[in-house]
């Protein structure tokens, strides 16, 4: 079994600097999850008999798989912690979730897969104002 994201940060020796744990602790999660749904969005929009329909929506989604993945990966890190960096990333996650999650919305009549990805990426983008707002 792998340690979650809650175990991981609480055998952390030093002391987060006064960042909200549990509002971390969601973010990093929902990072990971909406990179992985918008990997298996992009995939499954090749697979669609109109891909070429979808051009926008498999690069808007890999875009968001791409950040949320860096973003999981930056908030993991806490040596050295820079504020000013960590605000900048979850503000350019929480954008391009608002626009992935917008791309698929417009999909998700049609497709099941891009419904799923846009509620995920809607989950995310308020995990990362929730923390953003912690932030200050």
């Amino acid at each position: 079994m792998n340690a979650s994201v809650k175990e991981m940060l609480d055998t952390y020796p030093a002391d987060l600097g006064g960042v909200d744990r549990e509002a971390i602790t969601r973010c990093i999660e929902e990072c990971i999850a909406c990179a992985q749904a918008c990997t298996a969005c992009a995939d499954a929009c090749l697979s669609e008999g109109m891909v070429g329909d979808l051009t926008k929506c498999i690069r808007t989604d890999m875009d968001c798989a791409d950040i949320c993945t860096a973003t999981a990966s930056v908030l993991s890190r806490h040596t050295g912690y820079d504020a000013n960096i960590t605000r900048a990333i979850v503000r350019a996650c929480a954008t391009v979730c608002k626009a992935c999650a917008d791309e698929c919305s417009s999909h998700a009549d049609m497709h099941e897969h891009c419904r799923l990805c846009a509620e995920a990426c809607r989950r995310c983008e308020q995990a990362c104002d929730d923390l953003l707002a912690g932030l200050g």
